[in-house]
């Protein structure tokens, strides 16, 4: 079976929704995750914090660097995730299509390199 990354794309530009609504979408994200693990797809998922959060290492040049912060200033960056396992790009399009609507979101489907 192949890995795939599902992931939840998010735009600083985006406004802030609710707490009500933070919470319908944790709820509605929790149910989708049981659904994976219950399917037997389940293998790692996370939502991440602020992209302000971030440190970006650099370590291509003659001395590693570490700066605070993303390293471009793109407005898009990754705010969530699963991994699951799929048959085929088809099911793993069926789940994105789960998982955008619990999350509220697009969500970006991307099979993992083959070993």
């Amino acid at each position: 079976m192949t890995q795939y990354l599902l992931s939840v794309p998010a735009n600083v530009d985006d406004e802030m929704p609710s707490d009500a609504v933070i919470q319908e979408m944790y709820a509605s994200v929790g149910a989708f995750n049981e659904k994976v693990k219950e399917a037997g797809k389940w293998v790692f998922a996370g939502g991440l914090e602020p992209i302000s959060s971030a440190t970006t290492v650099d370590a291509t040049g003659e001395k590693p660097t570490v700066t605070d912060g993303p390293f471009s200033e793109a407005k898009e960056f990754l705010g969530g995730f699963w991994v699951i396992e799929a048959a085929d790009l088809d099911e793993a399009l069926q789940w994105a299509k789960e998982g955008s609507a619990a999350c509220g979101g697009p969500v970006e489907v991307r099979p993992f390199q083959s070993e």
